[in-house]
């Protein structure tokens, strides 16, 4: 594949940093070690000298941004008051730079933010850069996902120690919020609190888990205590295989953008 058509992909969480590219020998993954003692944007100024793969050329750059994220239908949505509703939905954001990404499968826009100096970084070192929440390729894959069936669902996102709740109706979030977790007892008390906020039917419902689950057995196991339709998703049994699924650490949002696209 010629540099021309290549893309760089970026992951920033609080606690992390990885850059990949898809080319003819398939996917390269490579987490970026950080220095706690130094700021995001400067452990990226670092990479840029240090990684191999940001010593390469890519003609655009997709930014995957993992922070809060606030959910605005399309029919509401206006650029110029997305910082006012996202500051008002989460205290301490005003230096932040908010972005949005549309989801039209969804009729929604999520907004989320990124810090100032991490966006001046990125545009300075890297070509066409594009910024999306990193959650947004599982919401648009397990949104068809739901479908199958004929159950109500409640999906959970483990990733980052937080797990992202959601589930979905008529093309529409039905629920969507992100809960810190740092143990199975936390998981189950917020799963098991939208659950009855939904008003699911523990005989009948369906209850997804993905992702970087701590102490997933015992979490399942406590779960269908409560719920009897417990599943966990296997990256590589969803996706058949792909080579992508067997890269260690790689998170299921980021093989999910590359088995699915956007």
């Amino acid at each position: 594949m010629e540099n021309r058509q290549r893309r760089l992909v970026i992951r920033i969480s609080r606690d992390s940093l990885s850059f990949s590219t898809a080319d003819s020998g398939g996917v390269r993954y490579e987490p970026y070690v950080l220095n706690s003692s130094i700021s995001m944007a400067a452990n990226l100024r670092e990479a840029v000298h240090t990684s191999e793969l940001l010593n390469e050329t890519y003609e655009s750059t997709l930014v995957m941004v993992d922070s809060p994220t606030l959910m605005v239908p399309v029919n509401e949505f206006e650029e110029e008051n997305s910082k006012m509703l996202y500051n008002h939905a989460f205290t301490g954001t005003e230096q932040l730079i908010v972005k949005h990404s549309v989801l039209p499968d969804l009729n929604a826009i999520v907004l989320f933010a990124i810090q100032k100096d991490l966006c001046t970084v990125l545009s300075d070192n890297f070509n066409g850069v594009r910024y999306s929440a990193a959650v947004a390729p599982v919401w648009r894959h397990l949104h068809q996902r739901s479908y199958i069936g004929q159950h109500q669902k409640i999906f959970g996102y483990f990733h980052d120690r937080r797990a992202e709740v959601f589930s979905f109706a008529q093309n529409r979030f039905k629920f969507c919020n992100s809960f810190a977790v740092n143990n199975p007892n936390d998981a189950l008390y917020f799963l098991l609190g939208v659950w009855k906020q939904l008003g699911l039917e523990a005989e009948r419902d369906e209850l997804h888990l993905v992702g970087d689950i701590i102490e997933r057995d015992a979490l399942l196991e406590e779960a269908q205590r409560y719920v009897k339709r417990v599943f966990y998703i296997n990256p590589s049994g969803e996706f058949n295989r792909a080579p992508v699924t067997q890269i260690k650490g790689m998170p299921y949002d980021l093989m999910t953008l590359y088995i699915k696209g956007r």
